[in-house]
């Protein structure tokens, strides 16, 4: 009998799933609680994959445009020596070193003026910028270097009503000898525009060879504002810049990563994360209350079938685990079909994008509709197996009471109603 005992169970929990006319409401509740705990934890997956796409996406902008680690003057200028340069360069995980020059400029073209950020930079460093070279709408960047011209944001061009070609004026600031501030001008050809579809690069951003805005500048082709130093893995870049702190070990400069600078950011996005993971779980919770609902009341409707099995020798045993494993069941069955499903619709997601950017109207902002509609999906599969993780224990939760319940039917009661 007890070589048996596991079949029966299972029989008896098939049973109990089994939809009859007269417990057929209860099987129905079920149904609806298998689905429920799909839709639960497809949605989840969903919600989160996209929520790591965005994430990603706007982290890449973020450490495109500047470096993913970035070493700056506590006061005043950074000189960039040749030994400084050497030593970056030999840091493990270092990449790429980039020099910067920039200010703060106004930008006239005809009638329109606007704020821009002027940053001299070289051309090697303005070619290993993906979100640069990527994302060039007019022009090109050949003649950057060899003439007096600038690379800006499309956004930017458009608002000054410039085309390839036309020249603008740059209005910076510089210091007279008497110690008062005067206005510089200078004239530059429009040679690009890029459109990296954020508007403050895209609205802002003018690129001007580093040695021709230090001559500008009346600074010497050493000093810049900032090094930016691109890493191999962005994730390292605290490593890195605490590495860098210990090798270069100078009081003047400091040195920070990417997290760092946009703390705020990073820490507003680490929030939105954790909470959507909670308030959706409260998706899978209510599922599984259904299930312990369902299951309470097939305990009710079984009394007397309960009691007929314990006259024949069964032992609580059997009937909890029996109970326990039909209500699990329904749990564990939704939760693979909702992780099966969500990784469908992931994998679905760029053709759902295109075609919501199919139906979404052309015209202002169209960049960051663009952005929107592309929906970006990453599936982390640490998160996919921290929300099979949830729903299987709060599925099993739910199967838990139900089961104990059983135990509480006596023979006697069981059969007076029979």
């Amino acid at each position: 009998m007890s070589e048996r005992a596991p079949e029966v169970e299972r029989w008896l929990a098939w049973r109990y799933l089994a939809t009859r006319q007269r417990e057929g409401f209860v099987s129905a509740i079920a149904i609806f609680s298998l689905i429920g705990v799909a839709l639960g934890v497809a949605t989840l997956i969903v919600v989160l994959s996209v929520m790591g796409g965005f994430r990603q996406e706007l982290v890449s902008r973020i450490i495109g445009m500047n470096g993913h680690v970035v070493i700056a003057a506590k006061r005043g200028m950074v000189e960039a020596t040749p030994e400084l340069l050497e030593k970056l360069r030999k840091e493990p995980g270092v990449k790429n070193v980039r020099l910067t020059l920039e200010r703060q400029a106004l930008t006239t073209a005809g009638n329109q003026t606007r704020g821009a950020i002027l940053r001299g930079v070289r051309l090697e460093d303005l070619m290993s910028r993906e979100i640069v070279t990527k994302n060039i709408v007019m022009g090109e960047l050949g003649a950057f270097n060899t003439r007096r011209g600038v690379v800006m944001g499309e956004r930017l061009r458009q608002a000054l009503n410039v085309r390839i070609g036309d020249s603008i004026t740059v209005t910076t600031q510089k210091l007279g000898e008497n110690g008062a501030i005067a206005p510089r001008y200078a004239d530059y050809e429009v040679l690009a525009s890029f459109l990296s579809k954020r508007y403050e690069f895209d609205g802002a951003f003018v690129f001007v060879p580093l040695q021709m805005l230090q001559d500008d500048l009346d600074y010497d082709h050493r000093t810049v504002s900032s090094i930016d130093l691109e890493v191999a893995d962005p994730s390292d870049a605290p490593k890195v810049a605490a590495a860098l702190r210990q090798s270069i070990a100078r009081d003047d400069l400091k040195v920070s990563d990417w997290q760092q600078l946009n703390a705020r950011f990073m820490g507003a996005l680490q929030v939105e994360r954790v909470m959507m993971f909670i308030i959706l779980s409260m998706i899978v919770l209510v599922a599984a209350m259904n299930v312990v609902a369902s299951f309470t009341m097939l305990v009710r409707v079984k009394r007397g079938s309960i009691a007929i099995l314990r006259t024949m020798g069964a032992g609580p045993g059997t009937i909890v685990r029996a109970f326990f494993m039909a209500a699990a069941g329904v749990g564990l069955l939704g939760t693979i079909i909702g992780t099966a499903l969500g990784l469908y619709v992931c994998a679905s997601m760029p053709a759902i994008g295109r075609w919501l950017g199919s139906i979404s109207s052309p015209g202002a902002g169209a960049a960051e509709v663009d952005f929107v509609t592309s929906m970006p999906v990453r599936v982390e599969p640490v998160e996919v197996l921290s929300i099979v993780a949830v729903a299987i224990v709060l599925s099993l939760a739910a199967a838990a009471y139900p089961a104990w319940r059983s135990t509480r039917v006596e023979p006697v009661e069981g059969l007076r109603h029979e």
